[in-house]
């Protein structure tokens, strides 16, 4: 999509279709829009989109409700509600009126809720013979403003969003580790400033990663530890570690899942698809940071080799684990590529998983669980959720809790007392992986897919991926 600023008014652009703001309380400058209004016809609530025409253009109406509640998620929405009207009339050149007051965070929402609105995934249907083609091909917007680096940031990471969406949305018999893996070989051979290391079962076994390989071990397929390095040009500050669960398809391998809703199981690499897109816009914005990536691909599937309830694995930093439920598989995974992350050289850690349901149970699609050994590390990451609307609620971690990881044949348990406390004992066993490096862990099993957004509906969500990017500082 072609996205720029003007300074000129909206009129004088080549738009079809103009997009103007309504607050709660207040009127609009054009007449026509404002008997739109008068007539009840629109409405100033957020996500009401009102029609009509001025001069043989479109124009649309967007309520923004109340001006104080109207941050940059409202924006987003607001952005997304209008691009699906959009698509509805065929509209290939969109223009919108920043609201008087917009700062670079709103005008970059609305570019952002616009992008993520027009997703489309379409792989694998067939087109009807009349079926009209009706992407959008061009966002101009409208401000007083030099925000034109602010439109172009949040072009980039939309667009990583919706390539995580992609790489989430594909089936697991055309998205599998190698995939996966291709996917983040081909970023880094667009980036001079980012390496990519691509191992397999013989390395994880060779590495001593006993609990990624465990988990590999079911299926025909490769696994892959995929490890990305990224060194922006004058980075500071501590090396940040990026660590992504990629379990391609999760049968649950001999602790068999219900079949019901089992196809979701695809999405279980949601937390690797966002580190690997969110680490493709990082270096495509040049942030001045260096960050170690670490993302564990692999299918979890039944068969004659696979991993059984009550065997005992060693992980990469020499603890053992009774895996006694062979579906908790994820934080095994992760085990090993938090100890990798930490071996090259990760001075601040965060992982991202659709690790429990219990989290669901919890927080629903709003806010993804967060659960960290690091009272400041937690705040940056939580305000890095506030500032891109990928929410994160922090729940604690407490030593009655890692009681209940220990194991009775071994150092940990991956699947202590079911019923209690799901998710965050889930966080503890992880907790023993990253030691005392400060560590915040994102269990996203309620927010990767079917978020209800206006921006994302249905399907995978690539939530994290502006999280990422908003911690490793495209926001300063």
């Amino acid at each position: 999509m072609d996205v720029r600023l003007s300074h000129d008014p909206a009129e004088s652009t080549s738009a079809d279709t103009i997009v103007v703001g309504a607050f709660e309380g207040e009127s609009v400058s054009s007449a026509a829009l404002q008997a739109l209004l008068d007539s009840g016809e629109a409405k100033r609530k957020l996500g009401a989109v009102g029609l009509t025409h001025v001069d043989g253009r479109r124009h649309l109406l967007a309520g923004l409700g109340a001006r104080e509640a109207f941050d940059s998620e409202a924006a987003r929405v607001a952005a997304a509600t209008v691009a699906k009207r959009a698509r509805e009339l065929g509209t290939r050149a969109l223009c919108w009126e920043a609201p008087a007051g917009s700062d670079e965070r709103i005008v970059g929402a609305l570019v952002e809720g616009t992008i993520l609105a027009s997703y489309r995934f379409e792989r694998y249907r067939t087109p009807e013979d009349d079926e009209p083609d009706a992407r959008l091909e061009s966002l101009t917007i409208v401000a007083a403003g030099d925000y034109g680096a602010a439109l172009a940031r949040a072009q980039v990471i939309a667009e990583a969003v919706n390539a995580a969406r992609i790489l989430q949305d594909t089936p697991g018999n055309d998205m599998t580790p190698t995939d996966l893996a291709d996917r983040a070989r081909a970023i880094a051979s667009e980036h001079a400033s980012l390496e990519v290391r691509l191992e397999g079962r013989k390395e994880l076994v060779e590495r001593g990663m006993g609990a990624f390989a465990a988990v590999a071990q079911g299926t025909a397929q490769e696994p892959r530890l995929i490890t990305m390095r990224y060194r922006g040009d004058g980075a500071s500050g501590p090396v940040l570690g990026f660590v992504g669960k990629a379990v391609t398809f999760d049968s649950g391998g001999i602790s068999l899942k219900p079949g019901a809703r089992m196809d979701e199981m695809k999405f279980d690499m949601s937390g690797g698809a966002a580190v690997i897109e969110a680490v493709g816009a990082i270096a495509q914005l040049r942030l001045p940071v260096e960050i170690v990536a670490v993302i564990g691909a692999t299918e979890n599937l039944p068969s004659e080799r696979a991993v059984k309830p009550g065997d005992i694995v060693r992980t990469l930093n020499g603890k053992t684990v009774e895996i006694n439920n062979t579906d908790c598989e994820g934080r095994l995974v992760l085990a090993d590529c938090l100890a990798h992350a930490i071996n090259e050289g990760a001075e601040r850690l965060v992982d991202l998983a659709t690790l429990t349901g219990a989290i669901v149970v919890a927080l629903g699609s709003t806010y993804a669980g967060l659960m960290s050994n690091d009272d400041e590390w937690a705040a940056a990451v939580e305000a890095a959720g506030a500032a891109t609307g990928e929410l994160v609620w922090r729940m604690p971690l407490h030593p009655e809790y890692k009681k209940l990881v220990r194991g009775s044949y071994a150092d940990l348990n991956n699947a202590p007392e079911r019923g209690k406390a799901g998710s965050i004992t889930a966080a503890e066993f992880l907790a023993a992986f990253a030691g005392n490096t400060p560590w915040a862990h994102l269990d996203i099993a309620g927010t990767a897919w079917d978020l209800g957004r206006a921006y994302a509906e249905k399907g995978g969500s690539g939530f994290g991926v502006r999280l990422l990017v908003e911690l490793a500082g495209a926001g300063r």
